[in-house]
């Protein structure tokens, strides 16, 4: 299983990670999301991207079911490269008014060059909050091959993972 410290770096450097969630009928349901994590918490907004609905499902998936499974991985056709991590935790669809909200958004605005054009809320604003409870991990030549190839030192963490 990864450390702590380089689960954090995956988090803060991957641009989209997928979020797996039941749907109301139970059945599983997977979708990209853009995140930023504060603390041991991953937030995500309900931006201006194009929406086929004004409620989305996701929200109600939430509300009826609020344990989801965040997943960020890597592939290359080099198989000896491949690494996940997996995230279990539990989801609250939350406004301005939850503690570390404003961390949250300095952090997608930090992370998120598209914000300047795209708004980071449609209508009113809106996140999901995942608080991750546990995790687990694999990478094809261990962590060590992970943190030698993606993060040699601390002037490499800004650099994109995926």
């Amino acid at each position: 299983m990864f450390s702590a410290d380089l689960v954090d770096r995956i988090l803060d450097t991957a641009p989209v990670a997928r979020l797996a969630q039941k749907d109301l009928s139970g059945a599983p349901q997977a979708l990209p999301f853009v995140f930023a994590r504060v603390a041991h918490s991953l937030w995500s907004p309900i931006d201006g991207k194009p929406k086929k609905r004004a409620r989305l499902s996701r929200l109600e998936w939430i509300a009826a079911d609020p344990g989801v499974l965040v997943l960020v991985d890597h592939y290359e056709d080099d198989w000896t490269q491949l690494w996940w991590l997996k995230l279990s935790g539990h989801a609250t669809v939350v406004d301005a008014q939850e503690p570390g909200w404003d961390e949250a958004v300095g952090g997608l605005a930090r992370k998120y060059p598209q914000y300047r054009q795209t708004p980071m809320f449609a209508g009113s604003p809106t996140m999901v909050r995942i608080e991750i409870t546990h995790w687990k991990s694999w990478a094809s030549g261990g962590e060590s091959a992970l943190r030698r190839r993606y993060f040699p030192g601390p002037a490499d963490a800004a650099d994109p993972v995926c």
